[in-house]
């Protein structure tokens, strides 16, 4: 098809917007395919020209050239993603059908190149050739040289002919179905609604739910109220109804999500993934996956899964055993399922700690927590959020802000912020860039741009009655992707490719996890928990209260993450012909990670988008690990005051400004002055 300037215009003009924000405005659904097929012609162009040089290869004439060649291409292709996920609707889903393996063919036409890996190859050759004394390649350039090397090597470069194809072949199925996947979790999500129409049936439920769901009502043009299997629905309904069998169905609902189109997917998938690890000659997908992690191999994945099972496992135990015992004191029955686990569990927290996040919800009014997480970037870092209206936004509910260097004004970024749930938004909460920061060649004439931020939350909306009041969990949520939006805005890297988030997937979550330590601290709170109708301070004896409860059924939550590592580490290190069934293999894989029964009808994997529709396959273990990474950190912040800035500046300096521009272990140790201690999680979690 050919190109048009309407279909590309939106993307690359010069935008009279600040800093060349991109122009939702002018973006049509219709644009994309166009747009993406002009960007796939233009990279495939400049390959060519990389090509034809007769020079010798060099860096830049290859390495860079190959890295800049998808400039347009990724610009386009990061916006379509970045609103399938926010933005979708049934077009931009048909879209990603045809867009995701366009993608997948031009990757495998690069890849599997060979003449393109035989100049990269001769640049990696002569990496450690001197010129007048020093490298030929500097610090960045070897790393980027490595990556790209490294990007050709591990994807079939070093194939023969018939294997090319074969490779060509799995990737361009793979490509379908993760959108697929995706898609399918998100309409089961939407499917589903419990209409309720009888007072008696709000029984338990606190006014911000039962409001929340009349608005839901309305929306649907019904009566009464609606609640949903999005997570500020059905969060609170579990927490706090007291109708078990409406608890039960809500419960039985969210995990039997995709259950009935996602398990031949599932199958599918990880047999393409472990037929392209072999094909690739790794053992395993996570054997391929793992090389390129600090992790490196499965082996170390599993020692330290099993380590902190073997101490989380009777923490959760007595955790689960607590909150059980209390029921029964209350009911006088024994009956315990996992649609009572929240709900006993809140009561319990109540009983010793006097405490429940309705408590704590005036004080967590969402414009004072950015409030709160935009002063802690200040006394950290030294920048500021300034709110803009000027730039253009994909819905009226994103708000924009330009990030600047206190004092200086020097500018650093653009942050977007989308908070509340929709119909065309998918479940959970993320970072993501409209631009990375780093050198671009094509877009801006060789020149290093500061980068274009966001996170997308799902968080408790406003009523008509009060504004959006968050819970704890949701202000920790909102501090964890602020995090990832620093390693982002704060990047100091020369290439995109080594700028900003990325890093190795196991390092990625330090700057996120670290943020949420700040939450439980007085001197954190102070700054921000403010009650939304007489702007008092939270007190300090519900602050001590927040401190005391922290750990409160650590163990619980510690095994919830290690079940969901071991269940992904299972789907990826098995010769998945011997897989007969999706259900049963994951209870066999979860047995040891599991306190409750299974029940028939529900299923973690059909819906687990993190590792069959998002990045993590073969990494989920990548939470816990960043935990130990995290734990260690904060305790030096601890040791030397909360906003030190000497400490700060390290962490910036040597994390959060650097990317992957050095190897992870080596930039946590510039920072920290050593390895982290790995006693440093389990002293945080109570559980040593």
């Amino acid at each position: 098809m050919g190109m048009t300037t309407s279909h590309f215009g939106a993307f690359f003009k010069v935008s009279p917007h600040p800093d060349q924000a991109t122009d939702f405005g002018q973006i049509q659904t219709s644009n994309f395919l166009p747009a993406i097929e002009h960007g796939i012609e233009v990279a495939k162009a400049r390959l060519q020209s990389i090509k034809a040089d007769s020079s010798t290869p060099n860096f830049h004439n290859t390495v860079l050239a190959i890295e800049s060649a998808t400039e347009e291409l990724e610009q386009v292709s990061g916006v379509f993603f970045n609103l399938l996920g926010a933005l979708s609707d049934d077009e931009m889903q048909k879209l990603a059908k045809q867009i995701s393996p366009k993608l997948a063919a031009y990757n495998s036409d690069l890849l599997l190149d060979s003449e393109l890996f035989q100049r990269v190859k001769s640049v990696w050759d002569a990496r450690d050739q001197v010129n007048h004394g020093s490298s030929i390649l500097s610090g960045e350039e070897r790393q980027l040289t490595e990556k790209v090397y490294k990007r050709f090597a591990r994807n079939g470069a070093l194939l023969t002919g018939e294997k090319k194809e074969q490779l060509r072949a799995l990737d361009q199925e793979l490509s379908k179905l993760s959108p697929e996947f995706s898609d399918n979790v998100l309409k089961a999500t939407n499917s589903f609604e419990m209409h309720l129409t009888d007072t008696a049936e709000l029984e338990g439920l606190p006014e911000s739910a039962i409001d929340a769901a009349a608005e839901a009502a309305k929306e649907r043009g019904k009566s009464g109220w609606v609640f949903t299997l999005h997570q500020p629905s059905i969060s609170p309904f579990l927490a706090y109804s007291s109708r078990r069998e409406l608890r039960q169905k809500m419960w039985l609902a969210y995990n039997a999500r995709a259950l009935e189109t996602n398990p031949a997917l599932v199958q599918r998938i990880v047999q393409l993934r472990h037929q392209r690890a072999q094909l690739l000659s790794y053992k395993t997908h996570a054997h391929f996956v793992l090389e390129e992690r600090m992790a490196e191999t499965p082996e170390q994945v599993s020692s330290f899964l099993s380590r902190l099972l073997l101490k989380v496992k009777p923490a959760a135990e007595r955790d689960l055993a607590a909150v059980r015992t209390h029921k029964k004191d209350v009911t006088g029955d024994d009956g315990f399922m996992p649609w009572d686990y929240a709900y006993w569990s809140e009561k319990l927290k109540m009983k010793l700690h006097d405490l429940d996040d309705e408590q704590l919800r005036p004080y967590f009014k969402l414009e004072n927590v950015i409030a709160g997480v935009f002063e802690h970037a200040r006394r950290l870092y030294r920048i500021e959020f300034r709110d803009r209206n000027d730039i253009p936004v994909y819905h009226p509910e994103v708000k924009t802000y330009e990030v600047v260097e206190s004092g200086t004004g020097r500018h650093i970024g653009l942050f977007y912020a989308d908070f509340f749930p929709r119909a065309s938004k998918r479940s959970g909460a993320w970072m993501t860039s409209f631009r990375e920061q780093g050198l671009f060649q094509h877009i801006a004439a060789n020149k290093v741009l500061r980068p274009h931020v966001a996170i997308v939350c799902n968080f408790t909306k406003p009523t008509a009655t009060q504004p959006s009041l968050l819970t704890l969990d949701e202000v920790k949520t909102l501090f964890h992707e602020f995090g990832h939006a620093l390693h982002g805005l704060l990047s100091d890297c020369r290439y995109v490719t080594l700028a900003g988030t990325n890093v190795h997937w196991d390092f990625v979550e330090l700057p996120s996890q670290i943020m949420e330590n700040w939450v439980t601290e007085k001197e954190s709170l102070s700054l921000f928990a403010k009650h939304y109708q007489t702007g008092e301070v939270m007190p300090d004896e519900l602050i001590e209260k927040i401190r005391k409860s922290s750990q409160f059924q650590a163990g619980y939550f510690a095994l919830r993450q290690l079940n969901f590592a071991l269940l992904d580490l299972a789907w990826h290190t098995v010769d998945p012909n011997s897989i007969q069934d999706v259900v049963s293999f994951e209870r066999s894989a979860t047995a040891g990670s599991a306190l409750f029964a299974p029940i028939d009808g529900t299923s973690t994997s059909t819906a687990f988008s993190h590792i069959f529709a998002g990045g993590y396959s073969a990494g989920y273990y990548s939470y816990k690990w960043a935990e130990v990474l995290d734990a260690d950190a904060f305790e030096y912040f601890k040791e030397k005051g909360l906003f030190d800035q000497e400490v700060a500046r390290a962490f910036r300096d040597h994390i959060l400004s650097r990317g992957g521009t050095e190897p992870p272990m080596q930039l946590y140790k510039k920072f920290r002055g050593r390895e982290p201690d790995p006693d440093a999680l389990l002293r945080r979690d109570g559980l040593i």
